[in-house]
């Protein structure tokens, strides 16, 4: 059975907005501890999002699960005090017994982060049955009901 087998997938709680800062204590801690061989990867899943800011478009990336992040490990005494110790890094979540996520929800992940690197979401903010005040063009001051939605070019009737 080789090392990478071993290795689980475990959910661990940062503070929300902080995951990049504690992903990185915790690979300097690892790499400080000479405990590369008991952990793998560690994952912050995020999309890519296009959104409209003052009339122009922008890409942001989203955070799918803000506060968490996952991380591939041998779990053992001194490896889920290592993790439970870094900065930023609040405790894994299931608490002093976490349980491993499956595999094929770790891929589906995966999935998500792939298709959104390639084709950015729309940030759609409003919906069917809105109502709304226009705030440019010729009908500026008028308010009316959105009746349709479409996410990909950006606009609402």
């Amino acid at each position: 059975m080789s090392a990478t087998s071993q290795l689980k997938w475990y959910i661990v709680n940062t503070y929300s907005g902080h995951e990049n800062r504690a992903k990185l204590g915790l690979e300097e801690r690892i790499k400080n501890g000479g405990l590369e061989a008991e952990f793998g990867e560690i994952l912050i899943p995020t999309e890519n999002v296009m959104e409209m800011v003052k009339g122009q478009r922008r890409t942001s990336t989203r955070k799918f699960y803000p506060g968490y992040m996952f991380v591939q490990m041998l779990i053992n005494e001194r490896t889920f005090h290592l993790v439970k110790g870094t900065p930023k890094i609040t405790g894994f979540l299931g608490g002093q017994h976490p349980s491993p996520v499956p595999e094929r929800e770790i891929k589906g992940v995966h999935t998500a982060m792939d298709t959104g690197k390639d084709k950015p979401t729309p940030k759609v903010t409003y919906a069917v049955g809105d109502n709304v005040m226009v705030i440019d063009g010729p009908f500026t001051t008028f308010s009316g009901t959105v009746e349709d939605v479409n996410a990909d070019k950006q606009r609402v009737k």
